[in-house]
């Protein structure tokens, strides 16, 4: 099922009740052309296929790594699927949120759609049953938001993000190696040879990874794509308070004008520059080759039920899960 909103400066998206995913954002340029700026599919059996590499869904229960798909949690350790290598990720392999059917209505006053879904005490192998809420609204500041929200029964571990592959000159558009990118962080968790954290924090400063002042994706990914990562694969520990709707991204891409803004109260954003793309054939027949797309991920740390050290992702019955992200767009 398909839920469309539009705002009054022609800002317009689609999204499906598979994994509440967005699947079309259309954002004018400097001259006011729209143009499609997320990778996706024009119908549902492209993002039931092995080429969707969980385009524009929402991601969890845990997303990001879990070391060896186990954690212990109150003394009871519980074993998870190991579908990347020996890890696990992004909430499994068969009942992930991103393909699961959430419920969706549209918002009262037309601007977005609120998705629900129940993930049952056991799926994925996680405990508890989590009633889950995800609600994207477009703003007249031409920006959605995204607005996450979760329960449990029993005390598990939530960790949720939207997994939104941009390209800002148009899905399709090819590399987004001229994209122009400023990250509000000087730290980030630096991770092994599988890309699973170690534990440290570590400063940016002196490495690819070192967007305090902005500069193209391009400059330096180059350090990076014969690595284990591929290019850039990396969860950056933001500056501010924990807790705060803050800015703390923002990419430009020059030639369209287009420019968007990242707004979280989360701790931590993941960049990855869609190293893992393959050419595979989208929407309107484009194709999506490696570096073709950035995401910008709003989440906790990886691994976090294993390195306590981080902040904790644990959530106990009587608590709520909040987490709001914010795609902010203009152009100049």
């Amino acid at each position: 099922m398909e839920f469309s909103a539009r705002n009054t400066h022609g800002l317009t998206a689609k999204w499906i009740t598979r994994g509440a995913t967005l699947a079309e954002l259309h954002v004018p340029d400097r001259d006011g052309q729209l143009a499609d700026v997320v990778l996706g599919f024009d119908d549902e059996s492209g993002y039931r296929s092995g080429d969707n590499q969980h385009f524009g869904c929402t991601t969890g229960r845990c997303a990001n790594r879990i070391r060896d798909g186990r954690f212990t949690l109150d003394g009871v350790e519980h074993q998870l699927a190991r579908n990347l290598g020996t890890s696990h990720l992004h909430g499994g392999s068969e009942r992930s949120l991103d393909k699961v059917e959430w419920h969706g209505e549209p918002l009262a006053d037309g601007d977005g759609v609120r998705f629900t879904y129940t993930s049952p005490d056991g799926e994925e192998s996680y405990p508890g049953t989590l009633d889950l809420a995800v609600t994207y609204r477009l703003t007249e500041e031409d920006g959605v938001r995204i607005e996450y929200e979760a329960s449990t029964d029993r005390p598990t571990i939530v960790n949720l993000t939207n997994h939104s592959y941009f390209n800002l000159a148009g899905h399709g558009a090819g590399s987004v190696f001229d994209h122009e990118v400023w990250i509000d962080a000087q730290r980030y968790t630096p991770s092994d040879e599988t890309l699973l954290p170690t534990g440290e924090l570590a400063e940016v400063v002196g490495t690819p990874l070192d967007f305090r002042t902005s500069r193209t994706i391009g400059s330096r990914i180059a350090e990076l794509v014969e690595t284990p990562f591929g290019g850039y694969d990396h969860n950056y520990v933001l500056d501010g308070d924990i807790g705060t709707l803050r800015k703390i991204a923002q990419v430009r891409e020059p030639q369209s004008g287009r420019v968007m803004t990242v707004e979280t109260d989360q701790p931590a954003v993941q960049l990855y520059t869609g190293n893992g793309l393959k050419g595979q054939t989208g929407k309107q027949g484009q194709t999506y080759p490696r570096h073709s797309a950035l995401c910008l991920e709003t989440q906790q740390y990886p691994d976090s039920p294993n390195q306590p050290q981080f902040p904790s992702i644990v959530l106990r019955p009587g608590e709520q899960y909040r987490h709001v992200c914010v795609y902010g767009f203009s152009a100049e």
